[in-house]
């Protein structure tokens, strides 16, 4: 086997601002960033059309690109009908962002999905709010992509399934499954090879079984944030992020399986847990480039 896809970094895993982070992506051998576009300097409502080009070409002297942006708004995901409206409209603002920055992908978290027999009001909310961000996205020749983790694979492509378009598709993460639900990446990525446009590579160690919403909340649960998750891979309780090939992500199949659905795109980087990230990220970008 013989990846040539290329390696990304979240940029916010260095835990430092986005334009020393983005140098530190290229020190450590990153081909693109991937980087979150929710607040702060990143909100779509503050970068005028200058400040975008100003960014675009700044990365691109840099020698990167962008892999995806993060637009992840946390809460309840998709779930609470009376938050919609507000997150659909900047989703759809983060996703213009992101075209004028140079990539067709936003990743984001949708909340999880519930059975839709035992919680048929949710479900259809969440569907109806991924119909309208799918047909935006679509007519955009561009893809919100849901990261894999909260459910499980099979769960996840079936509801996929009822949206009519791939304008929703999939951030696959392997170490979420592996330390949430305890799906096999590898038969997720073979489950969802129609739907797969980007990839996170962590890794990771399932310490107990656990609730989903312990983790990634739910409407009338608790909410869901990245500081939370950040919190949680720190903590230790129900499973440890550890740094990559330290886990139990079997980095043989889980590449060979993209391989087998012909994924092309990203392999992007992201390290939430941990004292030494830049070390770790380091240690990560080298752990791929054995496969080259």
């Amino acid at each position: 086997m013989k990846l040539t896809n290329k390696i990304g970094v979240i940029v916010e895993s260095f835990r430092s601002g986005v334009r020393e982070g983005l140098v530190k992506a290229k020190q450590v051998g990153a081909d693109g960033v991937q980087i979150y576009a929710v607040q702060g300097e990143m909100d779509p409502a503050y970068l005028t059309p200058q400040a975008r080009r100003e960014l675009r070409e700044y990365i691109a002297s840099l020698g990167l690109e962008i892999s995806a942006l993060v637009g992840d708004l946390g809460g309840h995901g998709f779930q609470d009908k009376t938050a919609n409206p507000e997150k659909i409209e900047k989703s759809k603002r983060i996703l213009d962002l992101a075209l004028d920055l140079g990539t067709h992908i936003v990743t984001t978290h949708i909340g999880i999905v519930p059975n839709p027999e035992e919680q048929p009001e949710v479900y259809e909310e969440m569907q109806r709010a991924c119909e309208e961000l799918a047909s935006y996205a679509t007519q955009l020749k561009a893809f919100f992509a849901i990261e894999t983790g909260p459910e499980t694979a099979a769960h996840l492509k079936a509801f996929l399934d009822t949206l009519g378009s791939r304008g929703v598709s999939v951030n696959f993460d392997p170490a979420n499954m592996v330390m949430v639900t305890g799906d096999d990446p590898v038969q997720g990525v073979k489950l969802l090879k129609d739907y797969v446009v980007h990839t996170h590579v962590k890794d990771g160690i399932r310490l107990a079984a656990v609730d989903p919403r312990e983790i990634y909340g739910a409407l009338g649960y608790a909410k869901m944030s990245h500081e939370k998750l950040a919190q949680i891979a720190n903590e230790g309780k129900f499973f440890e992020e550890v740094p990559l090939g330290q886990g139990k992500v079997d980095f043989d199949a889980y590449f060979a399986a993209l391989q087998e659905i012909g994924y092309q795109g990203y392999l992007t980087i992201e390290r939430e847990a941990g004292e030494h990230p830049e070390a770790d990220i380091q240690l990560a970008v080298d752990f791929i480039k054995r496969y080259r």
